[in-house]
């Protein structure tokens, strides 16, 4: 009796997480993203978003290697520190995740000087970094320096 309880529980825990992920990432349960060409920067657009800001439209950018990312760590109360988080109408935050995030993300190449645009936002893949921007704030992420407005 115990046993089907457990495997009846688990079934519907897998069943919950897979309906909860198709949703946010859209029928085909894949989110839209994109990198810098050298591949350091990546964001990817959550129509779904949960954050900070609860579910809303979300931008997350992270960065494989950044000379502030020491610094950053230090600041994250949970988790560890793998960027930012961008939700329309906010000013970006630092993106602590305290776990793994299941989500699956389809990311093509921004040549340098092209934009990307979902939703809210537009990005811009320059040489010196990318910038990302809704109405009234942004953010420039690169592997030297960033900026939050």
């Amino acid at each position: 009796m115990k046993a089907t309880l457990i495997i009846s529980t688990a079934a519907a825990i897998l069943v919950a997480a897979v309906l909860a992920s198709s949703s946010a990432a859209g029928s085909s349960g894949v989110l839209p993203g994109f990198r810098s060409p050298t591949g350091n920067i990546k964001c990817f657009y959550n129509p779904n978003g949960l954050g900070s800001a609860g579910h809303a439209p979300t931008l997350t950018c992270g960065l494989n290697h950044a000379d502030y990312g020491m610094a950053l760590q230090r600041r994250c109360e949970a988790g560890d520190w793998h960027g930012f988080e961008f939700a329309a109408g906010r000013k970006p935050s630092l993106f602590c995740p305290g776990g793994a995030s299941g989500l699956h993300i389809a990311y093509r190449t921004l040549a340098y000087g092209n934009r990307w645009h979902r939703g809210a936002f537009t990005c811009t893949s320059r040489r010196i970094g990318v910038t990302c921007r809704s109405k009234s704030h942004g953010l420039f992420v690169s592997r030297q320096s960033y900026r939050l407005w």
